[in-house]
């Protein structure tokens, strides 16, 4: 009796709590779009600067980058590698949140699992506040929760099961043996 109260109670547990984390994937997709949007800001501001000192010498980006590329400044060279990882950081974002955009918001935590920025991912896990799953997206990520919650509820039950089965036929094969002993 104890052990199906325990396995009830477990399975309680675990299918809860996935039914729990999941619900909250929506949310931490909606914070990470926030940051993954303000990254982009940032990156444009920088880029457009670049872009504004190259025109005022009558340069384009790309120009600009070759002159200093062959230039013997060192500190030319690490300034066009900063930007060049910048305009392709630019890129990849916004291709991201272009992506985001286009998903609905039940499949957008999909889209950022596929290629995330882990800086941004980072920085939202750590800035993550829990919130109420009220939207649709919400209420349907936390019954993928129940369902892995009971797929795994399931698993452990069982290994439960196997395991008190063990028992049962080591005590049985002993008893067996112990009786076999006394009759002869």
């Amino acid at each position: 009796m104890a052990v199906f109260l325990v396995r009830r109670v477990l399975v309680v547990l675990i299918v809860g709590g996935c039914a729990l984390l999941f619900s909250q994937v929506p949310e931490f997709a909606q914070q990470y779009r926030y940051r993954l949007a303000s990254a982009i800001d940032e990156l444009t501001t920088a880029i457009q600067i670049f872009d504004e000192q190259a025109n005022h010498a009558g340069l384009d980006r790309q120009t600009a980058l070759n002159i200093y590329a062959s230039s013997n400044e060192s500190s030319l060279h690490q300034q066009v590698d900063a930007m060049r990882r910048s305009v392709a950081r630019y890129q990849l974002l916004s291709d991201q949140l272009e992506d985001l955009a286009a998903a609905s918001s039940v499949l957008r935590p999909v889209v950022i699992a596929r290629q995330p920025d882990h800086r941004i991912l980072s920085d939202a896990w750590r800035g993550f506040m829990p919130s109420l799953p009220v939207s649709l997206a919400g209420v349907i990520w936390c019954g993928a929760g129940v369902l892995i919650g009971m797929f795994c509820a399931a698993s452990v039950s069982a290994l439960f099961g196997t395991a008190a089965r063990f028992r049962r036929e080591a005590r049985s094969k002993a008893f067996s043996r112990i009786r076999g002993k006394a009759l002869q």
